[in-house]
C-alpha cells in the first residue's frame, strides 16, 4: 500500500479551523442557553421532603457520633408511630402531576433542543460543505477496516488505510472530545457538553413518570427504626491514653 503524504497547509486550513469552530460554537451555545433559560419554579413541599430525607439518612449513617439522648430524640421526631414526621408525610395525599403536560417544562425542552441540535446540524452542514474530502491526520496505531465508516466519512476510498482520519470525522470527534476544555473554562454543568445533553434526553422517560414520595418516606422510616445507637466515643479516653503511652514509649 502506498504511503500518503499530507500537505502542511491542511494543518492551518482544515485541521485547526475545525477545532476553533467547534470550540467557539460550544461557547456560543453555552451563553445562549444561559440567556434564554427561564427561572424554574421551586416546589416548597418537594424541597422540604428532600431535605427531610437527607436529614434522616445522615442520622442513620452518623448517629453514632452524637449522644444517645440526642439520637433517640431525633429518631422519635422522625419515626414515631403517631406524631413522627415521616409517618405523617407517608399518609399525606399527594396530587399526581404529569410533567409532560406542564407547559413550562415543554418550553424548556424546546429551548434546549433548539439551542443544542440546530447549531450542531448547521455547523455540521457547513463543515461537510467546506471541508469535505480532506484527510486531516493519521492515528498513531493500526486499525481494522471496520473503523473506516467511523473515521473516514466523506472520503470513500476502499484501498485507503483505516488509520487515516477525514475532516468530517474530525469534526464529530471534536464535538465530544472537547469536554475537558469546556469543563475547565465554562464549568462542569455547561451547555456546551454534548454528552450531558444526550444523557438528559435519555432520562426524559424517567422524568415523565410522577414520583411517589410516600414509598421513599416509608423505606426511610423502616430503615431508621432498625438502627441502634452505638456510641462511637465510648472508649475514647482509654484509646487516647493508650496512644499517648505508646508515643512516650517510642
Amino acid at each position: 500500500m502506498v504511503e500518503l503524504l499530507l500537505d502542511s497547509a491542511i494543518r492551518f486550513w482544515v485541521f485547526m479551523p475545525i477545532v476553533v469552530i467547534t470550540f467557539f460554537v460550544g461557547m456560543l451555545r453555552h451563553y445562549i442557553t444561559i440567556i434564554t433559560a427561564g427561572e424554574k419554579p421551586v416546589d416548597k413541599q418537594q424541597l422540604a421532603d428532600s431535605q427531610a430525607l437527607i436529614r434522616t439518612r445522615i442520622l442513620r449513617e452518623n448517629g453514632k457520633y452524637i449522644p444517645k439522648e440526642g439520637f433517640v430524640m431525633r429518631k422519635h421526631f422522625f419515626a414515631n408511630e403517631e406524631t413522627g414526621y415521616l409517618t405523617k408525610q407517608q399518609t399525606r395525599q399527594q396530587p399526581i402531576r404529569n410533567p409532560i403536560t406542564d407547559p413550562t417544562m415543554m418550553t424548556e425542552m424546546l429551548k434546549n433542543n433548539i439551542s443544542n441540535m440546530v447549531p450542531m446540524i448547521v455547523i455540521g452542514g457547513v463543515i461537510n460543505w467546506a471541508f469535505s474530502g480532506f484527510l486531516c491526520t493519521k492515528v498513531p496505531f493500526p486499525l481494522t477496516y471496520r473503523f473506516k465508516p467511523m473515521l473516514q466519512r466523506g472520503v470513500e476510498l476502499a484501498t485507503l488505510d483505516a488509520s487515516w482520519l477525514s475532516s468530517v470525522s474530525w469534526y464529530a470527534i471534536n464535538i465530544f472530545g472537547q469536554r475537558g476544555i469546556n469543563n475547565l473554562l465554562l464549568g462542569e454543568n455547561n451547555a456546551a457538553d454534548q454528552t450531558k445533553m444526550m444523557q438528559d434526553q435519555m432520562n426524559m422517560a424517567a422524568v415523565s413518570m410522577p414520583q411517589d414520595s410516600s414509598k421513599a418516606f416509608k423505606a426511610e422510616r423502616e430503615g431508621l427504626l432498625v438502627v441502634d445507637h452505638q456510641w462511637a466515643f465510648k472508649n475514647v479516653e482509654s484509646d487516647v491514653m493508650s496512644q499517648r503511652s505508646y508515643i512516650r514509649s517510642r
